[in-house]
This record gives C-alpha cells, sequence and structure tokens, in this order.
C-alpha cells in the first residue's frame, strides 16, 4: 500500500517521535522523588535501558504493551497482518536476547509492563525501588 503521505509531511511526523515515553517520565520522576539516582535512556548500553544504574548492576525496561505483546493487551493490528507478525516476533526476540546479555554479564534486570504503571504508579514504584534495594545489597 502506498503511503498517503508526502516526503515532507513524513519526516515532519516522524520526526515528533520521542525516544522518552510519558511512562517512564512518570515511573523515573517518582524514583527520583525517593530519592533513588539513576541514567535515563543510557545509549551507550545493550537496548537502551529505560533506567539504568550501572553502580549496582541495575537495568530497568517500562514495555508497550502494543509494542512487545504483552499476553494481557497486546493485539494485532488488522492490516498488514503479516508485516507485524514479524515485527512483532523480532521485538519478543530482541528483548530475549538482551535480557540474555545482561543475564550473562551479572546484571539484575527488570521489566515492568505498560499497564502495571498504568493501574497502580505507587506499586510499581515500590517494586522497582525493592529491586533496586536488593541489587545493591548483591
Amino acid at each position: 500500500m502506498a503511503d498517503i503521505m508526502t516526503s515532507e509531511q513524513r519526516r515532519r511526523t516522524m520526526s515528533k517521535i520521542r525516544a522518552v515515553s510519558k511512562l517512564e517520565t512518570m515511573v523515573s520522576n517518582e524514583l527520583w522523588r525517593k530519592g533513588y539516582r539513576f541514567r535515563r535512556n543510557t545509549r551507550g548500553m545493550v537496548g537502551t535501558p529505560d533506567i539504568s544504574i550501572k553502580k549496582y548492576k541495575v537495568v530497568i525496561f517500562i514495555d508497550s504493551c502494543f509494542w512487545h505483546q504483552c499476553p494481557v493487551h497486546g493485539n494485532m493490528p488488522r492490516t498488514n497482518v503479516e508485516f507485524w507478525e514479524r515485527k512483532f516476533t523480532r521485538n519478543k526476540e530482541r528483548d530475549q536476547e538482551v535480557d540474555q546479555y545482561y543475564k550473562e554479564r551479572g546484571w539484575n534486570i527488570k521489566r515492568v509492563w505498560e499497564h502495571e504503571v498504568r493501574n497502580d504508579l505507587d506499586e510499581v514504584v515500590s517494586d522497582l525501588a525493592e529491586f533496586k534495594d536488593e541489587s545493591k545489597r548483591n
């Protein structure tokens, strides 16, 4: 199917996409208020973790229910199904590769689903704080 936008319209639209989601901002703001210090979207690290603390070997990913195909909320678009199946399969494979990379190197990795953040931000922040503290003790 041909693109319905001109090259200039597509360029402008794509330039508006940001690497940081509102969910990541909500979580990181709450963690920061609680006194936790970290880096966001550390580009030099494999998989560009949403939150990373190199000192304690902690990486945290906040996964979108759509892009990472959450078993509860992941849905398949009705058009161009073959493309989306390949895309989502590769996304899940990449997540596993990234997890394996960090596990092999002794890092503590945590993945949080988008719906968990939306349902109960305070609980997610508490869980992440506990995860970080536990990683610090190891």
